[in-house]
């Protein structure tokens, strides 16, 4: 597929660079990507990357925005109080960029509908809130060979990772075998979050999938990225597939 002329100049400052030029954003533009939460992580993913003009984000989110998200979902306004999440981010996603093709999907995943529902994508980008939900995403990115990349965040501190053991790497179960205890990580509601942080880590995230969506640079393959905002902290972390995962076997499918 060739570049039109109104995308030759709505992606120029993409198209200049060498690590990415006509070919880099004609991959952005075959992509296709699933978003899990359209949530303070979700935001600024789905704005950024419809802004790179990747050609289709699905989106999975059954909540509807609050009065109480609006100070770090900024994907979503103040008129969109009460509206499904889904709704309201593909409005703003259209003001964005109205030629990106959005799938919602109003919803809550689960071990019976994860897999039918990530399939076909190019890369899922997790940015849900839950344990539970990160385990069943990765175990059905697992199943169907998609990268995965994943974000958390809490109080001060946020963390990325790609996980990918179709190429080699370790999965989300190799790091995180088991959910933390009851009432160990509290939930943002509970903890709290500087509003600004899901906006750093988010935006850091929609970098890192572009990257890997237009083969360009090093990324998180293999590795955590860790920024600990209070202390104005960023370090990296190696991961290593885990032997016998029960999810993905520790590299068994490479």
């Amino acid at each position: 597929m060739s570049l039109t002329p109104e995308e030759l100049e709505r992606y120029a400052r993409h198209i200049v660079l060498r690590e990415i030029g006509g070919p880099g954003q004609q991959r952005l533009g075959r992509a296709r990507v699933l978003v899990i939460g359209a949530g303070g992580l979700g935001s600024p993913v789905l704005l950024y990357l419809a802004a790179a003009g990747i050609g289709t984000l699905g989106i999975v989110d059954d909540d509807v925005v609050s009065l109480s998200n609006l100070q770090r979902q900024v994907i979503h306004g103040t008129d969109e109080v009460g509206a499904p999440k889904i709704e309201s981010a593909a409005r703003a996603i259209a003001r964005v960029n109205p030629h990106v093709c959005v799938e919602g999907h109003n919803l809550r995943l689960d071990a019976e509908n994860a897999r039918s529902i990530v399939a076909g994508h190019d890369l899922v980008i997790d940015g849900c809130d839950n344990f539970a939900t990160r385990r069943i995403v990765n175990a059905a990115c697992v199943a169907e060979g998609i990268p995965l990349l994943s974000g958390a965040i809490g109080r001060w501190e946020g963390q990325i990772s790609l996980f990918d053991p179709a190429r080699g790497g370790p999965c989300y179960a190799c790091i995180f075998p088991e959910s933390p205890e009851p009432g160990l990580v509290p939930p943002c509601a509970e903890a709290g979050v500087i509003g600004a942080l899901p906006g750093l880590i988010g935006t850091t995230m929609a970098l890192e999938a572009i990257k890997h969506i237009a083969r360009a640079g090093t990324g998180l393959h293999g590795v955590m990225l860790i920024h600990d905002t209070l202390n104005a902290e960023m370090r990296r972390i190696r991961l290593r597939p885990s032997p016998g995962c029960p999810v993905c076997g520790g590299g068994a499918s490479v």
